[in-house]
């Protein structure tokens, strides 16, 4: 029976690449698993596996009568559909360990790292198999990714230290240039429908009972958003509509190293307390804030009493 390996809802290259990493890992074990993701690749993404030649895994939403492996992810609202109706037989993650529970006992292996391209560097150290080329770059680049090219508060050193490694193996000899090339990609919004822009990289998270949602755009600059900040909002409005209680869209500048926190909630004072600061219209400056996972999630968790 094939066992399926999926990131979460609205795929980033971090759950897209962790997903191929795993099922190729296991693959070279003698074990039949299949690279799955939730949805269509975001531009960066799809940038990546176009530059390693790796073709898109397959989409699975649905979980029934499935054998599942979770990759960036062990919460049930980021994954597929109707997972109690499968069974869930290994996670390897990076984010804090979430709700998903199983009957019998399995592989977890989640670090405090800045990726799960980390975590799975060193998995495929432990299991002494040797990391692809291709497969090497995906994590390569999911790494860079998701720790902004090591400005993220959520880099460690370890994550250092697979780069070092994973650039070796992919042929990769600049990786300033390969971020900024993914940088390009994923900052391009002109065009683009508001709806799909905070769809993105968004995430919907239980905070005491409570269902927030938090989206991030990563821009070279905000000056990019300004033309759009009214579609935004309205999107994000239209969101909180459908059952939400708050709707946050981080505006990240990668340069200025801060976000632009967009909010919609049915009580501001909260975020507002959540980050210590004050809202002008519908949105705050932070400074320094580059990492939902580190900077975002925990504030408002402590905020909501979590």
């Amino acid at each position: 029976m094939s066992v399926y390996v999926v990131g979460h809802k609205n795929p980033d290259t971090d759950s897209v690449t962790a997903a191929i990493a795993y099922a190729e890992l296991m693959k070279a074990k003698g074990n039949d698993y299949v690279a799955c993701m939730q949805g269509a690749t975001n531009p960066e993404t799809a940038l990546v596996l176009e530059r390693f030649k790796t073709p898109d895994p397959q989409i699975l939403t649905d979980a029934t009568d499935k054998q599942i492996a979770l990759v960036d992810h062990s919460d049930i609202a980021q994954a597929p559909d109707n997972l109690s109706a499968g069974e869930v037989v290994a996670i390897v993650d990076h984010h804090k360990i979430g709700d998903v529970t199983t009957n019998n006992p399995i592989l977890f292996c989640a670090m405090p790292v800045g990726c799960s391209g980390t975590v799975l560097t060193t998995l495929y150290q432990m299991e002494g198999v040797e990391i692809p080329a291709n497969v090497a770059g995906l994590m390569l680049s999911a790494i860079l990714s998701d720790t902004v090219n090591f400005k993220s508060p959520t880099c460690t050193d370890a994550d250092k230290a697979a780069v070092e490694t994973l650039k070796k193996i992919a042929g990769v000899d600049d990786t300033d240039g390969l971020f900024m090339d993914m940088l390009k990609a994923k900052s391009a919004i002109e065009g683009i429908p508001a709806i799909d822009l905070l769809n993105r990289d968004y995430k919907d998270f239980d905070m005491n009972g409570k269902k927030v949602g938090v989206g991030q755009l990563e821009l070279a600059t905000l000056d990019q958003a300004a033309p759009m900040r009214d579609d935004l909002l309205k999107a994000m409005q239209d969101a909180k509509a459908d059952g939400r209680h708050t709707v946050l869209l981080m505006l990240t500048d990668v340069v200025k190293e801060g976000t632009d926190l967009m909010v919609v909630s049915d009580d501001p004072a909260i975020i507002e307390g959540a980050f210590g600061g004050k809202l002008d219209g519908v949105s705050m400056w932070i400074e320094g804030m580059m990492s939902r996972k580190k900077q975002t999630v925990p504030n408002l968790q402590n905020a909501f009493g979590c």
